[in-house]
């Protein structure tokens, strides 16, 4: 069972962040290895590419903890009915 913050963005696990041009994207949250201000905020991820946005770390830290305050209760379900 695959789990989302954004219904739009279908089955996958996503945070909504914006790059330096206004442009907004979407971050599969799993894999977000670390974040940091260099003074740009720039996301790393697992597959080695990275992202400079807008945002700061800590709202970054905000929505992926939102992200996983949600999907937790469904995972909980989900392996209880199992």
């Amino acid at each position: 069972m695959k789990l989302w913050l954004n219904v739009e963005c279908g089955d996958t696990p996503v945070i909504k962040v914006t790059r330096l041009d206004n442009r907004e994207v979407v971050v599969n949250a799993d894999l977000v290895e670390f974040v940091e201000a260099t003074p740009e905020t720039i996301i790393s991820t697992t597959t080695g590419k990275k992202l400079v946005i807008r945002e700061s770390v800590d709202e970054v830290i905000r929505r992926a903890l939102e992200y996983r305050r949600r999907a937790l209760p469904l995972i909980k379900t989900a392996a209880n009915a199992s």
